[in-house]
């Protein structure tokens, strides 16, 4: 078990949360992922990392056949302006690489917001480290670390499909 598993596993339990966290072939897209986990894209939830003005950070939690909702999400916070930060600003914000970022056991515990479309499911999410999926049950994760349950995402947009 490498650092990022652990360090999640740990958080998890401290939390109360149950885990189970699997191995997985890499995957090049969260579509391909979620086929190679049996499940469907709107199963597996993006823990994307979101910048405030002021240089904080939070976590907003979302189906992955979904994207943010920014005039949701703001109302929400109570901001003017957020934004996703690069891969590197990710990383040092929570010590995870993109494709393993989760919540639990970020180097930092940010506020979480959580789409109202992951209540009462068991979910997939980043296992803090690459090759690794983890199964969650979502009112768990939410439980445990008071996050705020709203809508705040929409339908992704389609891609034009060739003719």
């Amino acid at each position: 078990m490498g650092a990022g598993r652990e360090r999640v596993a740990a958080d998890a339990a401290a939390r109360g949360i149950e885990i189970e966290v699997i191995d997985r072939p890499a995957a090049a897209s969260l579509e391909e992922a979620a086929a190679l986990l049996g499940i469907t894209a709107a199963d597996i939830v993006k823990s994307l990392v979101v910048k405030r003005s002021d240089g904080t950070f939070l976590f907003a939690e979302i189906p992955g056949d979904r994207v943010i909702s920014w005039p949701k999400l703001r109302a929400l916070v109570g901001v003017n302006k957020l934004q996703l930060p690069d891969a590197a600003v990710a990383l040092e914000a929570t010590g995870y690489e993109r494709g393993t970022i989760t919540p639990l056991g970020s180097s930092t515990a940010w506020p979480v917001y959580v789409d109202e479309r992951i209540v009462g499911r068991r979910v997939s999410m980043g296992a803090g480290e690459h090759g690794a999926s983890l199964f969650v049950d979502a009112d768990a994760l939410i439980a445990g670390f008071g996050a705020t349950v709203a809508d705040i995402s929409e339908p992704a947009p389609t891609r034009p499909t060739a003719e």
